[in-house]
């Protein structure tokens, strides 16, 4: 095949309109052919009545990778897509009754840090931060913004040397432990392992950059649209850098002959040509019948899936009264238990007593009438692998989960007009095992070791999506694209 042959996607989440964006920036020909009527994939959106709920995620971390893509297109990201920097990050709000605001800047967020543990606590947290700095930069440029389809991409010596003498292989709850020791402080700099789909005491500490990324770096919202607004501008950039979006057409079979990659079929029954597919889909649901039998990667023969969550979204007629008044945007809800809500879940089992996290976005007129507001509150579940009833269990952790809600102040919302999400609903929306949060980032399943960006056997086959390295998240999703987009450019098949 040509350098320049025709490039398809597949799957207009923010992985796949990445990859559109790079490779339409470079003067590539790309269609991107998206299942669902609008672009999003999991950074998804959804209306009832007068109310619009970000079914995806809500926080928002490293913007500059998101201005590195528009400025692959010759676009600034402040003008396509303007920002505004949360502050706090988060309310974490402890069962003491305490809490903690993730304040921007380091002075302020010792101050607060100091506040609620001491001076000596706040002097420990200064050098921690400045840990977390070192670790952060032992692992960006090397394993997070890398390509990892080469062994050769994690058998780095010099960095995975330089990684180790900043902790990264120690358990995540015992390097933050070692240096924090009030616990309040080891859970704000810990929870975040849920992203990865780990409990602490089993995540490597190499995923302390995640706690990185939201305490030190910050945690990001559009001025207007919510988290769909992001994909919606990155689509609208593709198109004006010439790449072609078809929306409510499946793909239905990457087609190949000794060569590699020749065309995807659709459920149109067209046929579209293409030198490379990028694959920017839920991979174990593509390999049932999407991609050809030579693409299989041992690396999910038998995967191991994140949890999942139960999320219930409200429309609020007036904003939260009582003590939720003083709810930021995401407010962390710490529950009682910490290592025993750990366990059930790994057991497949509801937490007893489950952390929440309570999101009520500000400053955003899509997502309410005037006088009104939305609210979102999520706690991990199980997913569907672990054989539970969610016909039975599903309505009881949403009276649940009312009851809890109601508890923290923010009133009776059993008739607030909403919808709800449980792992069934994840799972009647493509993700398989019930979870949004695809596999979890063991050992086994992380950088080299997790699905390769790159068919070996299939020339012209690449991924991109949380399935691949770098992950879940936001920024590792988005920099999966570009690294498909990357392999593209250079000619590799």
């Amino acid at each position: 095949m040509a350098a320049r042959d025709p490039v398809v996607v597949i799957g207009a989440g923010l992985g796949g309109l990445s990859a559109a964006l790079h490779l339409a920036a470079h003067g590539r020909e790309v269609v991107v052919v998206e299942a669902r009527p609008e672009p999003g994939g999991c950074c998804g959106t959804a209306r009832v009545g007068p109310y619009r709920f970000d079914t995806g995620p809500s926080v928002l971390t490293m913007p500059g990778v998101l201005a590195e893509i528009f400025g692959a297109a010759g676009e600034d990201l402040e003008t396509v897509l303007p920002l505004r920097r949360l502050d706090p990050s988060y309310r974490l709000a402890f069962p003491d009754g305490s809490h903690l605001d993730v304040a921007a800047g380091a002075h302020r967020m010792a101050d607060n840090v100091r506040a609620l543990c001491g001076p000596a606590e706040a002097e420990r947290y200064r050098r921690f931060r400045r840990r977390l700095g070192e670790l952060f930069e032992a692992e960006w440029s090397s394993f997070i913004d890398a390509d990892m389809t080469r062994l050769r991409g994690l058998a780095r010596p010099a960095a995975l040397l330089r990684l180790a003498a900043a902790g990264g292989f120690r358990r995540l709850d015992r390097f933050v432990a070692s240096q924090l020791t009030d616990e309040r402080l080891v859970r704000a700099h810990t929870f975040q392992s849920l992203y990865v789909g780990l409990p602490p005491h089993k995540a490597l500490a190499v995923y302390a950059a995640v706690a990185h990324m939201d305490t030190v770096g910050g945690v990001y919202f559009p001025a207007a649209g919510g988290m769909h607004a992001i994909p919606r501008a990155m689509a609208e950039v593709a198109e004006r850098a010439g790449a072609v979006l078809r929306y409510g057409v499946r793909a239905e079979r990457v087609e190949t002959d000794a060569s590699g990659v020749t065309a995807v079929r659709l459920d149109t029954g067209e046929r579209l040509a293409a030198g490379h597919v990028v694959a920017a889909c839920d991979l174990p649901a593509a390999h049932r019948g999407l991609l050809p039998d030579a693409a299989r990667d041992w690396r999910l023969s038998r995967p191991r899936y994140a949890p999942s969550c139960l999320v219930m979204h409200f429309g609020l007629d007036r904003p939260p009264a009582g003590a939720a008044q003083g709810t930021a945007h995401h407010t962390v809800h710490f529950g009682r238990g910490w290592s025993g809500a750990f366990a059930a879940l790994a057991a497949g089992r509801p937490q007893p007593d489950p952390s929440l996290l309570v999101t009520r976005p500000e400053g955003d007129g899509t997502a309410a009438p005037p006088g009104h507001a939305t609210l979102s509150a999520l706690e991990p579940a199980p997913g569907t692998a672990g054989g539970a009833d969610w016909d039975d269990l599903g309505p009881r952790l949403r009276d649940r989960l009312l009851g809890r809600l109601a508890d923290l102040g923010y009133g009776d919302l059993s008739a607030a007009p909403g919808m709800s999400l449980d792992p069934r609903s994840w799972a009647r929306l493509g993700h398989t095992g019930g979870t949004p949060f695809s596999l979890d980032h063991r050992f086994r399943q992380t950088a080299w070791f997790r699905p390769s960006g790159r068919s070996r056997r299939v020339p012209g086959l690449h991924f991109a999506g949380m399935y691949t390295a770098p992950g879940v998240g936001v920024p590792p999703v988005l920099i999966s694209g570009r690294l498909a987009a990357s392999r593209i450019l250079e000619g590799r098949r």
